[in-house]
């Protein structure tokens, strides 16, 4: 489930909006959506005592994900791209990501250690996504658990939560475990989001080993014209 290779499907939704505010500063939008997802974080802390506030939760990440994807639209449309803007961008995905998914290790919907396995997963799959371009392979997007999987989760997951708390129970046995809906997705986010981390390491390694051998070729050709 990799939804980050089908974010062009989502441009007729993004496009036009973005031209209409084709204006505005695309940094401007981006500090948009990072303020979005610490109010998001703030409401799904208190959740557990207030279930409806897992519904307004929800909607605070699909609005931080959609200004998330409108600054990168703005700034292509504008012919605003930058290194810096770029940076900036990843470094508030970072944080975005932490907002969403901390106060649920924090609060009673989670037990702490699946949430702070949860984070070092999150964590460490951008970390091999990006680390990979840091040392001159391609930047990796490619995983059993990307960015855009995550903010889909965080959306219908504290949704579906809020409706089996309103007509059953907060929590159902799993092998003698009493798990709630957000527990489980934290515990897929702790086990995908590590197998994804260790996958982006081997794809990054036979990248760099695929680099290495085409510059020895090229290398050899050249050698052999002079």
């Amino acid at each position: 489930m990799v939804l980050d290779k089908h974010r062009r499907e989502a441009d007729p939704f993004i496009a036009p909006v973005a031209r209409r505010f084709i204006n505005v500063n695309p940094n401007t939008v981006s500090w948009l959506g990072l303020i979005t997802a610490l109010i998001c974080g703030v409401v799904f802390y208190f959740s557990y005592d207030e279930h409806w506030l897992l519904l307004l939760g929800a909607i605070l990440v699909l609005v931080s994900g959609y200004f998330d994807a409108l600054d990168g639209k703005i700034a292509k449309l504008a012919g605003k791209c930058s290194v810096k803007g770029d940076y900036l961008d990843h470094v508030f995905d970072r944080y975005a990501d932490m907002f969403m998914i901390v106060p649920f290790a924090l609060c009673g919907w989670c037990n702490d250690y699946i949430g702070m396995l949860a984070i070092v997963g999150v964590l460490l799959t951008s970390y091999m996504g990006t680390q990979a371009q840091a040392v001159g392979a391609k930047r990796l997007y490619d995983g059993l658990l990307g960015r855009a999987d995550r903010v889909v989760l965080c959306f219908a997951v504290p949704i579906f939560q809020f409706i089996m708390s309103a007509v059953w129970e907060d929590t159902f046995d799993v092998f003698g475990h009493a798990m709630s809906l957000i527990e489980l997705m934290m515990l897929y986010f702790a086990v995908v989001g590590n197998l994804t981390a260790v996958q982006r390491v081997l794809m990054t390694w036979r990248n760099l080993g695929e680099a290495e051998r085409s510059a020895g070729q090229e290398g050899g050709e050249a050698g052999k014209k002079e």
